[in-house]
């Protein structure tokens, strides 16, 4: 290799002995060098990573190569699928002239190839299988941040979930959360929550009125049952290879906060289940998390908090996070600093801001002998600048790299093809049909219409009993005025008998964790 001395010790930091992922050919003074191969070991996959860069720079393709590599070596993969373009990793790619310059650039072996993959779409928005969560299990922070919640409403929502979860009250779907947020809000109902500090009037109001807006808006198929177990990201196909789980997102491009959060409860599902595998020869499952900076913006602390403490502890159950946004900026200190794999796109450098941003970001990178601030300006489509971990977990020396090209298809299937992978699947029976099993929201409009029902008693068989005294209360109400619709719900014992039946029980099996999130039982 003709190359001069730093091009050759920068090459020396990526020949690594054991399994890794072939990124492209080292980039030198305008020259490619396919005989320098820039790779990442597959171990430390596991320890995070940032795939960053402007619109248009190849950002998309770089995860698809790097989800291609990973599936071959067995290692399952998740991605985002922002612009519903990743659906082609299950089809060979199309030989052209430009791959065929592309891999004889870069010194590739390039093959046509396909991938296992599952199709998934939130609420059933789309082609793929539908992803839902119940609202128990989703938990107050996350749904805080979707609903856009100040820190008081957001401490208020916490306690509207640990009343359900210690009267044993399963909040499904949203229909659930608002049917207890009116209870808990009217003069009867406030007394169950005056030892945990109340919930006002106000507050509740403002819960209520966001969650009838945020149904409006067509989002009640995202929560409910089934729910959707997060270890079925951790499956691989009958060959060995790793299955690539695509969430198509097209169609919820609009409600960002929703898709963003929705992805953080699959990270903070599967850290609740895994066990601790430490450092692992592969990582269990790869998570890329595209359009990042939307899981970042108008954060409470709390959420932040919870996301940095999920990045830092669950590298040790095997999975790997790669965050993929535009700069480094978009993603807070506390989190960039667990990221130990780099591969930056060229960045523009248009604006004031802009060129803040640039200089930000070099200052991110390792000690170079490149001028950073003219290569990052300067890269081409399908071009990074990289660094990762080596296999004893130091930074490798920073390389300007031309990367491979993806061996599937670049670009989404045919909408036709696409539906009959999704109706072949083996999950497709198991999710596809939402099921509204008896919570909340129908124990009490059951109360509601027998007043002197119990929450789970069939009025035809219910014997006659003398009212409870409490249920009498509201008696200095006029004899021919008709109860209101919180006071029979108070008249039928609805929630004492829950407390009776159920509560004590399943109320100690529910336990919260990061985000609030619930901690189930596989």
């Amino acid at each position: 290799m003709n190359a001069s001395e730093p091009a050759a010790k920068i090459a020396a930091g990526y020949a690594f002995s054991g399994p890794a992922l072939d990124l492209g050919a080292l980039l030198w003074e305008g020259q490619c060098l396919p005989d320098a191969q820039v790779r990442v070991p597959l171990p430390m996959l596991n320890r995070h990573g940032l795939v960053a860069g402007a619109t248009g720079t190849g950002k998309t393709k770089t995860l698809q190569l790097v989800a291609e590599q990973l599936s071959a070596q067995g290692v399952p993969v998740f991605l985002a699928d922002v612009k519903g373009d990743l659906s082609g990793i299950s089809a060979p790619g199309a030989p052209g002239d430009r791959v065929r310059t592309r891999s004889a650039e870069v010194g590739q072996d390039w093959t046509a190839s396909a991938f296992p993959a599952e199709f998934y779409a939130l609420g059933g928005l789309g082609h793929g299988i539908p992803v839902r969560a119940t609202v128990t299990s989703f938990g107050p922070v996350l749904l805080s941040k979707v609903l856009g919640l100040n820190r008081t409403q957001e401490q208020s929502l916490g306690l509207v979930f640990h009343y359900a979860d210690q009267k044993g009250l399963e909040l499904y779907d949203l229909k659930d959360l608002r049917a207890v947020v009116a209870f808990l809000a009217s003069d009867e109902g406030r007394p169950e929550l005056k030892a945990l500090g109340g919930l006002s009037p106000a507050t509740a109001g403002v819960i209520l009125r966001t969650l009838t807006a945020f149904e409006a808006q067509g989002t009640s198929g995202f929560f409910g049952e089934p729910e959707f177990r997060t270890t079925e990201l951790l499956r691989t196909a009958a060959d060995g290879r790793g299955v690539v789980s695509v969430l198509e997102l097209p169609a919820v491009q609009d409600r960002p906060q929703l898709f963003s959060t929705f992805l953080m409860w699959l990270l903070a599902d599967l850290f609740h289940d895994l066990p601790e595998v430490g450092d692992a020869e592969k990582p269990k499952l790869v998570f890329f998390f595209d359009e990042a900076h939307l899981l970042f913006h108008d954060a409470s602390k709390a959420f932040l908090d919870a996301v940095t403490q999920t990045v830092r502890l669950i590298r040790s159950k095997g999975v790997g996070v790669f965050f993929v946004t535009q700069t480094p900026k978009d993603v807070p200190s506390d989190v960039l600093a667990q990221l130990g794999n780099r591969v930056q796109h060229a960045l523009r450098a248009f604006t004031p801001e802009d060129q803040k941003a640039l200089r930000a970001t070099v200052q991110t990178f390792p000690r170079s002998p490149y001028d950073l601030e003219e290569l990052l300006t300067g890269l081409g489509t399908g071009e990074a600048v990289v660094t990762v971990l080596s296999e004893n977990g130091a930074p490798t020396p920073v390389a300007a790299t031309r990367l491979r090209a993806p061996e599937s298809l670049m670009g989404p299937v045919d909408p036709g093809v696409l539906d009959g992978a999704v109706k072949a699947s083996p999950l497709y029976e198991r999710y596809a049909q939402a099921v509204d099993r008896e919570s909340a929201y129908e124990k009490l409009t059951a109360a509601t219409a027998h007043p002197g029902a119990g929450p789970t008693d069939a009025p035809a068989a219910e014997p006659e009993r003398k009212p409870e005294k409490r249920a009498e209360k509201p008696s200095q109400r006029a004899a021919h005025e008709e109860p209101s619709v919180v006071e029979q719900v108070v008249s039928s014992g609805m929630f004492k008998s829950l407390a009776r039946s159920v509560g004590t029980q399943l109320g100690r099996e529910i336990t919260r964790s990061l985000f609030g999130t619930a901690r189930r039982r596989r």
